[in-house]
């Protein structure tokens, strides 16, 4: 999908790094079936420290903790296609936090020599040019 801008609906969905669907981590399937649905475009976010429903703090600071970072899938689409989205999402989240919010696209647009993305994903500008 190309040329998404004005409203949208930004779909987040707080989990651990170690939840899995089917032996694969979950954030993966996540972003799998996001591309299958024809969403724009998926980042998953690990993050360094945090707590969520166990209030057990998670953090890199202390090696035994770790192994189960928090991690953010991030989605954003059209709010109709994002919620046609939310029944595969009940099917693969069985813990965790999921939230939306509205938000404004501003540009929406593919890299050159790419098949599409959004440049959120470490590789750079989404239009190629140089970061300063």
């Amino acid at each position: 999908m190309s040329g998404l801008t004005g409203a949208a609906l930004r779909l987040t969905v707080y989990l651990g790094e170690c939840d899995t669907w089917h032996h694969k981590p979950l954030y993966a399937e996540i972003v799998h079936r996001a591309r299958a649905a024809g969403l724009a475009g998926a980042s998953v976010f690990r993050g360094t420290e945090g707590f969520g429903a166990s209030a057990v703090v998670h953090t890199q600071r202390l090696l035994s903790l770790s192994e189960d970072l928090p991690v953010a899938v991030v989605v954003v689409d059209t709010e109709e296609r994002v919620r046609g989205f939310l029944p595969q999402l009940d099917e693969l989240v069985t813990g965790g936090l999921v939230t939306l919010e509205p938000c404004e696209v501003i540009r929406y647009g593919g890299r050159s020599g790419e098949d599409g993305g959004t440049g959120a994903d470490g590789d750079g500008p989404a239009d190629g040019g140089s970061a300063r």
